[in-house]
């Protein structure tokens, strides 16, 4: 029950509706016993007894059980839901705002479709449990028990019969447990992987489609599928197994009832409608407790899922505000790097190594290098997507720790190399970091993003709708939204990861030459492949490798005839070919 106990303040709130239903659960139980003793009476008083004058008055009182028991029956069931819908109401979401402030390093290692699984099968097999499961387990041990005691009322020898057959019927019981448990957690991690791939197919369908490989594609969810399909055959297996078992024993049971209950009869020391309930009564018995292995199978289920679960919910978040962190609304933007190194894992060998570098408000800090050299690393320490190894990332001269992650990224703007857009409109888009932005500063931050213009050409302007991922724009176009989505928050430092990638270079050249008024007291970090996009920054460094191997302005790093002189002169070479092909 260790699973439970660490999820109970998700569902103990609202105990009281568990408690109502269980109420109502025990007292359709306390009915269902009433009907053998019902049909004993009718047997022995009415039918051998000639008591026929109170069939009618059987009948009204029957009819009424049946309609209390129905009122009982909604009120149990409407009440174990409520219970079940309002404590995971509760528990998604605090796991959707737990994923929200999990670290980068979580995600690195983590898979959306396994991810969505935890979040939707997984939550609901934990409150199927809650609504069904706890209170009929407690339903059918009263059941059982209550049974047995009117059993007893009987006749003390048959109830012992019946209760010699209860040990075989609970060692199945455990052994079903013992195999169900471990068949069900491996069933929700095939479905995680199942989920896993159908997402990375869907992501990356235009990949697969212009590589003509869809039956490749088709292949490997085939596997996944077999493996999800094996692990619930395995488990149906095992549940096959076990109702004829039961079902076996039950029958031993009743066999040897019959062969000593009928001869109490003969003997006249049973009367027989006391053997026609007591026969009713051994199935009030029998099938709880087989119906025991369907909730050890619920039980077994929402474990596996109340696991995963808490695998998210305990999830380390590394990376956490200090216990007074400083909210100052407005940064001015000075950068420092001292001896900072990265490293993602314990296993990897460091991202960057050793850097320093100081930058003052307003500057432009150019940063190039080999892709994996570690460009985006030394951006994604200045946002705490992840802390350093070692030294110390200052913004104003205070350690960014200092700073509540609120505040601190709330002054920083950044351009991803791949732009990810919302599906809502083009206008929501460009104001979700500063939700109450004006109308007159979304359309300030599209013009200097050079957006404006194609936005007004489209069917509804800003209130253009968006598909997912921002279907219906063009690479660039998208790019340029992002663009002024970061400038639209004003924030003191901007960092520009390879924005100007997706667009052609005429496109860029707009962007840049509008970024020039936007960078304007305000520190900017630029990430770039093509050396037009930085020349013109304040200092440029060159890494590779994790570290910086070279530093200083444009034309300073071209008479060093290192690294940076042999990009020029590729990306230079490539433009005087092209020139020289369009102009042949």
């Amino acid at each position: 029950m260790e699973t439970f106990r660490k999820l109970k303040s998700f569902y103990w709130p609202y105990k009281h509706m568990f408690l109502w239903s269980l109420f109502f659960s025990l007292f359709v139980t306390g009915i269902i016993v009433v009907y053998p003793i019902i049909l004993q009476y009718t047997i022995d008083e009415v039918f051998i007894g000639g008591k026929h004058s109170a069939v009618p008055y059987l009948a009204l009182g029957f009819v009424g059980i049946m309609i209390i028991k129905g009122i009982a029956t909604f009120f149990q069931q409407y009440l174990g839901d409520m219970f079940g819908i309002k404590s995971v109401y509760h528990l998604r979401n605090t796991l959707y705002e737990k994923l929200q402030y999990l670290p980068f390093r979580y995600y690195d290692n983590a898979k959306t479709g396994d991810l969505m699984s935890r979040l939707t099968a997984d939550v609901e097999g934990f409150r199927f449990f809650l609504s069904f499961g706890i209170s009929e387990f407690i339903r059918l041990i009263l059941l059982i028990t209550v049974s047995l005691s009117v059993m007893f009322y009987y006749s003390i020898e048959l109830a012992m019969i019946t209760i010699a057959a209860l040990p075989f019927l609970a060692i199945v019981v455990y052994k079903f447990d013992k195999q169900v448990h471990p068949a069900f957690r491996g069933i929700r991690k095939s479905f995680g992987r199942l989920n896993t791939k159908v997402q990375e197919n869907i992501s990356g369908i235009n990949t697969v489609k212009s590589l003509s490989r869809e039956g490749f594609e088709i292949s490997k969810f085939n596997t996944t599928n077999d493996d999800y399909k094996d692990k619930y055959l395995h488990t149906a297996n095992v549940w096959a197994k076990f109702f004829p078992l039961m079902e076996f024993i039950g029958n031993l049971c009743v066999v040897a009832l019959l062969a000593y209950g009928g001869n109490l009869v003969i003997n006249g020391e049973l009367n027989p409608g006391e053997l026609v309930a007591f026969f009713s009564l051994v199935w009030y018995i029998i099938w709880p407790i087989a119906n025991l292995g369907f909730v050890i199978n619920l039980f077994s289920q929402s474990k596996a899922s109340g696991e995963r679960l808490l695998e998210v919910l305990e999830a380390e978040e590394e990376i956490k505000n200090a216990e007074t962190p400083i909210t100052t609304a407005k940064l001015e933007g000075n950068i420092e790097f001292e001896q900072v190194t990265l490293e993602y894992s314990d296993e990897d060998t460091a991202a960057i190594k050793n850097i320093s570098f100081h930058a003052e408000k307003g500057r432009v800090i150019g940063l190039i290098g080999s892709t994996g050299s570690g460009k985006t690393s030394v951006t994604q320490l200045l946002t705490r997507f992840y802390d350093p190894a070692a030294g110390f990332v200052k913004i104003d001269g205070r350690d960014v720790k200092d700073y509540a992650l609120h505040t601190l990224r709330k002054n920083i703007g950044v351009v991803l190399q791949e732009s990810f857009l919302f599906s809502s409109t083009i206008k929501a888009n460009i104001a979700y970091g500063k939700p109450g932005a004006t109308m007159d500063e979304i359309i300030d931050a599209a013009k200097r993003a050079n957006a404006h213009e194609f936005i007004m050409d489209l069917p509804d302007g800003y209130d253009t709708l968006l598909g997912e991922r921002g279907m219906g724009l063009s690479g660039g176009q998208k790019q340029r939204i992002a663009i002024a989505r970061a400038i639209c928050i004003n924030p003191s430092i901007l960092i520009l990861d390879d924005a100007t990638s997706a667009v052609d270079m005429e496109t860029e050249f707009k962007i840049q030459h509008a970024l020039q008024e936007v960078m304007k007291d305000r520190t900017t970090i630029i990430i770039a492949h093509r050396i037009s996009s930085l020349k013109h920054a304040d200092e440029i460094l060159v890494l590779e490798e994790g570290r910086i191997v070279e530093r200083g302005l444009h034309n300073e790093l071209l008479k060093n005839n290192g690294m940076y002189k042999r990009i020029y002169d590729i990306q230079y070479k490539d433009q005087k070919r092209i020139l020289a092909t369009q102009i042949g």
